[in-house]
C-alpha cells in the first residue's frame, strides 16, 4: 500500500484548524449540555408528576431518535426559523448540547438518587432549604459517583462532533472528507483523523481519571 504522508502534510494546517473547531464544539456541548442536563434531571425527579412528565418526554425525545437527524432538523430547520439563513457550527452546538442533555441529565438523576435519603434529611434538620441541602450536601457527594459515567457521555459527544461533516461544519471530519474528495485516497485521511480523535479522546480520558483519583482522596 502506498501510503502518502504529502497530502497529509499539505493538509497539516486544514486538519489543525479542523481539531480546533472539533475541540470548541465538543467543549460547548459538554458545557450547556452539562447545565441543561443538571436542571432537566432535576426537573425529572419533581413530585409532581405533571411538572416532571416535560422533561421526562424531552429526554424520551432526544434519546430515542438519532443524533444525525436531530443535526439536519436544528440545521435545515429549527435555526434558519429563527435567524433566516443556516449557521453549521451553530446548529452543531445546539445539537450536541441537546441531545447530550438528555443523556446527562439521567446520570445527574441516578447519581443523585444513589446518595442515600438520610443524607437529605439531615441536612432539612439542620434548617437548610431543599436547595441548599441539594447545593451543599448531595450535588458534590453525587458529583463524585457522577464523574465515571460523565467522562463516558463527554468521550461520544467529541466522536458524535465528526457528524458536523454533514452539513459542512469546518471541523476535523470537514476537511477528512475534503482530502479523501480532492486525492481520491482513503486511508490517509480517515486514518489521520482517527489518530486524531483518539488523542483527544485519551487526553480526556487522563484528565476525567486524575479528576477521579483527586476527589477520592478529599
Amino acid at each position: 500500500m502506498d501510503f502518502r504522508f504529502d497530502i497529509i502534510m499539505e493538509y497539516a494546517p486544514y486538519l489543525l484548524k479542523g481539531t480546533l473547531i472539533t475541540i470548541g464544539l465538543s467543549l460547548a456541548g459538554i458545557i450547556i449540555g452539562t447545565v441543561l442536563g443538571l436542571f432537566i434531571g432535576l426537573g425529572k425527579m419533581m413530585r409532581n408528576k405533571y411538572l416532571a412528565f416535560p422533561f421526562t418526554v424531552y429526554i424520551t425525545v432526544f434519546r430515542g431518535t438519532p443524533l444525525l437527524v436531530q443535526v439536519l432538523l436544528i440545521h435545515f430547520g429549527v435555526v434558519p426559523f429563527f435567524t433566516g439563513e443556516t449557521n453549521a457550527v451553530a446548529a452543531t452546538i445546539i445539537a450536541l448540547s441537546l441531545n447530550a442533555a438528555a443523556y446527562i441529565a439521567e446520570i445527574f438523576r441516578a447519581g443523585i438518587a444513589s446518595i442515600d435519603r438520610g443524607q437529605m434529611e439531615g441536612a432539612r434538620s439542620l434548617g437548610l432549604t431543599h436547595v441548599q441541602s441539594m447545593r451543599h450536601i448531595i450535588l458534590p457527594q453525587a458529583f463524585k459517583r457522577m464523574i465515571p459515567p460523565l467522562g463516558n457521555e463527554f468521550i461520544v459527544l467529541i466522536k458524535d462532533s465528526s457528524l458536523a461533516s454533514v452539513i459542512a461544519a469546518p471541523e476535523l471530519m470537514y476537511w477528512g472528507r475534503a482530502m479523501s474528495s480532492q486525492y481520491f485516497r482513503t486511508w490517509e485521511p480517515y486514518l489521520t483523523a482517527a489518530v486524531i480523535y483518539l488523542i483527544l479522546t485519551l487526553l480526556l480520558s487522563i484528565l476525567l481519571h486524575s479528576l477521579e483519583r483527586r476527589l477520592a482522596t478529599e
